[in-house]
């Protein structure tokens, strides 16, 4: 036994309970509070599968189940530009980045969201440098578990080589990009493919927006 003791359940609650009523106020007319509940609730467990540090598990659930709450009103008719959804297993190196760098060049003029069938606890640490390198903090980032409303609520499903699956919806494009895993290699080659993905967001923006400035 370490002798900390773990956040008590009544505790965990409480804050799971706070989140919802957040959420519900926010999504009045939308969703009710049995389908926001459900959404946090389902948010922490699937976080809580992955987690290997808990400290911030409560804060992390609050980001997920407002990005999945956001995804499912989305595919109910609510978004009103292109979303795009990035995948790879770990959700933890090139989705992330590829994500990153989108949002980054779309500013607004599309919804980027990223995720993976196995996401892992932490992101890749060289990764995170590389884009600090052109100015793009990660420190809110972290893998999520891929899940049903976010790939309903995308337009374009991009998955990074690494065989990753989701589930196929009818009315989507889904592109498969052969990008090597930067995982375990130096800061000089995870470079290489920072800026390999950088060309291949613009491009896809491009074809998402007619190469519209914003």
């Amino acid at each position: 036994m370490s002798g900390i003791p773990e956040p008590a359940a009544e505790e965990v609650r409480r804050e799971l309970g706070r989140i919802t009523d957040e959420l519900t106020d926010r999504y009045t007319g939308i969703f009710d509070r049995d389908t926001v509940s459900r959404f946090v609730w389902e948010s922490y467990d699937l976080l809580a599968a992955h987690a290997t540090v808990r400290h911030h598990l409560v804060a992390l659930t609050s980001h997920f189940a407002k990005d999945r709450l956001a995804a499912y009103a989305e595919g109910l008719g609510a978004g009103s530009v292109p979303q795009v959804l990035f995948l790879c297993v770990h959700n933890a190196g090139r989705s992330q980045m590829a994500a990153a760098l989108l949002r980054r060049h779309a500013l607004g003029r599309v919804s980027v969201r990223s995720a993976g069938s196995a996401p892992t606890g932490l992101l890749d640490p060289t990764c995170v440098e590389s884009l600090a390198e052109i100015g793009i903090d990660l420190h809110e980032a972290f893998p999520k578990p891929l899940t049903d409303e976010v790939v309903n609520a995308a337009d374009v499903v991009v998955s990074m080589g690494c065989g990753d699956t989701c589930p196929v919806y009818p009315g989507k494009s889904y592109l498969d990009w052969d990008v090597p895993d930067p995982a375990g290699q130096p800061l000089a080659v995870v470079r290489q493919i920072r800026d390999d993905l950088d060309n291949r967001v613009r491009q896809l923006l491009d074809d998402l927006t007619g190469g519209t400035d914003s």
